[in-house]
């Protein structure tokens, strides 16, 4: 289910970091702290809507790279099991520098995101408590 539809839930907003090479680092944390290296859904929902800041060619490369030749729109899922952090971080950077957006789901459920093609990500939870370390993090490490 899309966090997004769930009317009770707790809601932080962050805003993309200034420099493009923190991208990197917010994918990271999130592909780290808040899977809890378990299985994790990245689903790509948008993409075409900046055209000139799309690298096709890396996204492409990087999926081959996991044995997968379908294109984004046959198959815009990318479901990574609880060891492959990395890899979704690599996926996730590449998607937010293309201007796409799209959901992070994760089997903990703690916090799930919906990240936009406008350079912010929406975290939800259940429990307003679970935003606490996404509001901490981001206030020390993401803040513009």
């Amino acid at each position: 289910m899309k966090p997004d539809t769930v009317p009770e839930s707790q809601v932080e907003l962050v805003s993309y970091p200034a420099k493009p090479y923190q991208i990197f680092v917010l994918a990271h944390w999130i592909a780290q702290c808040l899977t809890y290296r378990q299985p994790t859904l990245l689903w790509i929902t948008e993409w075409d809507i900046w055209p000139s800041s799309e690298n096709w060619h890396v996204y492409y490369t990087i999926r081959r790279s996991q044995g997968d030749l379908r294109l984004l729109n046959e198959a815009p899922g990318h479901f990574f099991l609880g060891h492959e952090s990395e890899e979704m971080a690599t996926f996730l950077q590449i998607a937010m520098l293309n201007g796409w957006g799209g959901y992070i789901l994760t089997e903990a459920n703690y916090v799930n995101a919906f990240f936009s093609h406008d350079e912010f990500i929406k975290f939800f939870a259940d429990i307003e408590e679970n935003l606490s370390e996404v509001r901490e993090t981001a206030k020390l490490r993401f803040s513009k």
